[in-house]
C-alpha cells in the first residue's frame, strides 16, 4: 500500500495485497459517493493536469453510492439477476453463441473479441434490458473512451455522447413499455418516484457498460491464458466438467478488472498497518490481489482445476457484482462452444504483441486474432 499518481495525474492510495484489498472492499469507512469523489478529483489532481469531471448521469448509479441510496438502487435491479432468472436466460445465451459461431463457419481466422465475445455479451445485455441492438459499435467506442486513461476532454465528450444516447433509448422505451428491466426502471422513475432522472440514465449506463465489458474481457483474457498454457487447454478439452472451475481461474489469473472503482476514507483508517488520512482517495488492486502468493498457491500458474478459488474479480461486500452469475454462465457457454466447435485454436499473431486497451479500471485486449480449425 502506497500513495501513487495515476496516469491521468490523480493522487490516490493504491492497495494491492489480497487481505488489504478485501478490507478496502468491505470496510464501511471507505465510501463511494460520486459527488465527494468528484470533489476529491478536483483537489487531488496534480498541478498542470486537467481534473476529470464527474457527471451524475454516468456516475450516479449503485456502484458509486452508499446506503441508503445504494440499497434502494440495488433493490430495483436485483430481481433481474436472481439465480432463477439467470438460469432462464441460458437457452437464449446458448442460441446466440451457436448463431455467432455458425456465422464464422468456413473462416480459418477470426478475431475472438470483435467476432464473438463482444456481440455475444452486448446482445445478452440489450435483450435483458429490452433495448435494440442498433448503434452498439458506437456505444462500445464511447464506453472505451470513457474508461480510458486519455485526456479528460475525451472522457467528457464520451460521457455526453453516452448520456444523449441513453436518454434517447429511455424516451423510445417509454412509448413501448414491456416485460424487461428498462421498463421496470422507467416505471420506478415515472410511477413510484424511486429514482431520479439522472439515476435512471446512470443505471442504464452501468448495466450496459459493465454488463458487457467484463464478460468480453473474461472470454478474451481466458482464451489468451489458455494459449499461453497449452497443457491447460488440452486438460480442459479432455475434461469439460472442469469448465466452472476454469472460468473461476480465468477470472483470477487475468482479471477482467484491474482496479475497483474509487473509494474515499470517511475517517482515518488503518489498513495493512498503514494509516490513511480522512478524505483520501483509495484504489483497490483487484487484479494484483488475485495473484497474491499469500492467498493462492503458485499464483502465476494457470490451473483450470484450482479449488478453492476465492478470487476478488467480482468484488466483495455490499458492492459485490450483481451480474456475477450471468458473467459466469456466459463464460462457461462460450468456452464450451468454442472448444466443441474448433478442434484446434492457435494465436494468429504472437501473443506478446496483443495490445490491451488503455484503461485504469478495465483489463481486456483490443483484439485477439485466432487461427481456428473446425472438427
Amino acid at each position: 500500500m502506497h500513495p501513487v499518481v495515476t496516469p491521468d495525474g490523480l493522487r490516490v492510495w493504491l492497495v494491492t495485497r489480497y487481505e488489504d484489498v478485501r478490507a478496502v472492499l468491505t470496510d464501511s469507512r471507505l465510501a463511494k459517493d460520486a459527488a465527494v469523489v468528484g470533489h476529491l478529483f478536483q483537489r487531488n489532481t496534480m498541478p498542470g493536469r486537467s481534473p476529470r469531471s464527474v457527471d451524475q448521469r454516468t456516475t450516479g448509479h449503485m456502484l458509486n453510492s452508499d446506503p441508503p441510496a445504494h440499497t434502494r438502487l440495488r433493490t430495483l435491479v436485483s430481481k433481474a439477476f436472481t439465480p432463477g432468472r439467470i438460469s432462464g436466460l441460458r437457452p437464449r445465451v446458448e442460441a446466440l453463441s451457436a448463431a455467432l459461431l455458425d456465422m464464422l463457419a468456413g473462416r480459418e481466422e477470426i478475431d475472438l473479441v470483435d467476432d464473438y465475445a463482444f456481440p455475444l455479451a452486448i446482445t445478452v445485455m440489450c435483450e435483458l434490458l429490452g433495448l435494440p441492438e442498433g448503434d452498439r459499435e458506437s456505444f462500445r467506442q464511447w464506453t472505451q473512451d470513457y474508461n480510458s486513461t486519455g485526456a479528460p476532454e475525451g472522457v467528457t465528450a464520451a460521457a455526453r455522447s453516452i448520456t444523449a444516447y441513453i436518454s434517447g433509448l429511455i424516451e423510445d422505451k417509454r412509448r413501448t413499455l414491456g416485460d424487461d428491466l428498462l421498463s421496470a426502471l422507467i416505471e420506478a422513475r415515472d410511477v413510484d418516484d424511486r429514482l431520479s432522472g439522472e439515476e435512471l440514465v446512470a443505471m442504464v449506463f452501468l448495466l450496459l457498460s459493465a454488463g458487457h465489458e467484463t464478460t468480453v474481457n473474461l472470454i478474451a483474457n481466458g482464451m489468451r491464458a489458455l494459449l499461453f498454457h497449452p497443457d491447460q487447454l488440452a486438460r480442459l478439452r479432455s475434461d469439460p466438467a472442469l469448465l466452472p472451475a476454469a472460468v473461476e481461474e480465468f477470472l483470477r489469473y487475468d482479471c477482467p478488472v484491474n482496479l475497483a472503482t474509487y473509494r474515499f476514507t470517511t475517517e482515518r483508517v488503518t489498513i495493512g498497518g498503514v494509516e490513511i488520512p480522512e478524505k483520501e482517495l483509495v484504489l483497490a488492486g483487484v487484479a494484483s490481489a488475485n495473484r497474491d502468493g499469500g492467498q493462492f498457491s503458485m499464483p502465476d500458474r494457470l490451473d483450470v482445476a484450482r479449488t478453492p478459488n476465492r478470487h476478488l474479480a467480482f468484488g466483495a461486500g455490499p458492492h459485490y457484482c450483481l451480474g456475477a452469475p450471468l458473467a459466469r454462465q456466459e463464460g462457461e457457454i462460450a468456452f464450451r462452444d468454442l472448444l466443441r466447435r474448433y478442434s484446434r485454436i492457435e494465436p494468429a499473431v504472437p501473443l506478446e504483441e496483443i495490445r490491451y486497451r488503455q484503461s485504469l479500471l478495465m483489463r481486456g485486449p483490443e483484439s485477439l486474432p485466432l487461427r481456428v480449425h473446425t472438427r
